[in-house]
């Protein structure tokens, strides 16, 4: 089977999402992933419920196909193993605060002299420089601080509790991934490793993208319900009857045209491109009346076949058995152990389709420790 990151051996001392999220790409890749944890203080991600097969399922997932490896840092022997294994390693990634690694010994300076081709990548909240390289942070956190907070959501309640940790895996995880994989480019040419420092609060900055080029140069600054696509127009979710939602993204003239047609709505076509605030409420609040007079089941069957950039606001669940999930794969059953398949666990798959090489799918996350004499 054809991998396209086979050869490529990584050691990962990370724990709870942005790092064991960006080395489960990697590894789903068919990079060879050496997870080390420690078997005093456990992952949180090994503790944290719901439970499947004897262990957590974030853990399950996030550390498929890794092997765990449990070694306690604290003593000088296991510094020393690491050190003598690392001429073997392509990768280290780590996400302590800064400081932490270099107390231990185990820092780029210290393991770049044994390996001078290491690439070895730190992710933190604030990353390496600056007053806030301290501090502790969370998800919730670092979009405050990047501004994306500040212009999501509503007027009236304020900034929305998202289901998902944006800065840890869009910030954290993602650019890891490319930072690690262009450093494994450049040092094809140069023959030399380096050091990466990932900010999540500095990656997910960039997200803003649209928004800060605007605020930028434009010196146009977007503010919740005030841009085309945060609830200023009519792109929107809207309620429907039995208390379920519709995505309304119809910009465009032609979906915008078939949009009104089908809702029975001209009033889209009058005032819809209009920049006057008091246009878009009164867009918003016919499409919204409309929209609350029949239940989710009524406008799924009336947009079914309309190509106008409509679609339900799917629970998880129904998402993940949803028509789309089957047919481009979202779920792949990973067996438990590997070379078993008896035995299987429904995980997300890696989303990502070459037209070659194939995704790695040989077991869910181990044990704490499973791999013995590393």
């Amino acid at each position: 089977m054809s991998y396209t990151l086979k050869g490529l051996k990584i050691l990962d001392f990370s724990t709870l999402l942005p790092g064991p999220f960006a080395t489960l790409y990697l590894a789903d890749l068919g990079a060879e992933v050496v997870h080390i944890e420690s078997p005093t203080r456990p992952d949180l991600l090994r503790l944290m419920p719901p439970f499947a097969n004897g262990q957590a399922t974030s853990q399950s997932y996030l550390n498929r196909n890794k092997q765990s490896v449990a070694l306690d840092l604290k003593d000088p022997a296991n510094i020393e193993l690491v050190k003598s294994k690392i001429a073997d390693y392509d990768i280290v990634i780590e996400q302590f605060r800064p400081g932490v690694m270099q107390r231990l010994g185990l820092d780029y300076l210290i393991l770049s002299e044994i390996n001078p081709k290491l690439i070895y990548c730190s992710i933190t909240g604030y990353g390496q420089t600056g007053t806030y390289k301290a501090k502790a942070g969370h998800d919730i956190n670092y979009l405050a601080l990047s501004g994306i907070a500040g212009h999501s959501g509503r007027i009236e309640s304020g900034p929305p509790a998202l289901g998902i940790q944006v800065a840890d895996v869009a910030g954290g995880s993602m650019h890891a991934v490319i930072a690690i994989l262009a450093a494994v480019i450049e040092r094809q040419r140069s023959g030399k490793g380096q050091y990466i420092d990932i900010s999540m609060t500095d990656c997910v900055v960039t997200m803003n993208n649209l928004a800060a080029s605007a605020s930028l140069a434009g010196n146009q600054h977007q503010r919740p319900e005030s841009g085309y696509l945060n609830g200023g127009t009519f792109y929107d979710y809207y309620a429907t009857q039995d208390g379920r939602y519709l995505s309304i993204g119809s910009l465009e003239p032609q979906f915008m045209q078939g949009l009104a047609q089908l809702l029975e709505l001209p009033i889209i076509l009058e005032k819809g491109t209009s920049f006057a605030p008091e246009d878009h409420a009164q867009v918003k609040q016919a499409i919204q009346d409309k929209i609350r007079s029949q239940p989710l089941a009524h406008w799924q069957m009336l947009f079914a076949q309309a190509d106008v950039c409509v679609e339900p606001v799917l629970k998880l669940e129904e998402a993940l058995r949803s028509e789309l999930a089957q047919q481009r794969g979202w779920v792949v059953q990973v067996p438990l152990k590997m070379n078993d398949s008896e035995q299987s666990q429904a995980q997300l798959a890696c989303p990502i389709k070459f037209s070659r090489s194939a995704m790695r799918y040989d077991f869910i996350g181990q044990t704490l420790g499973e791999k013995q004499n590393w």
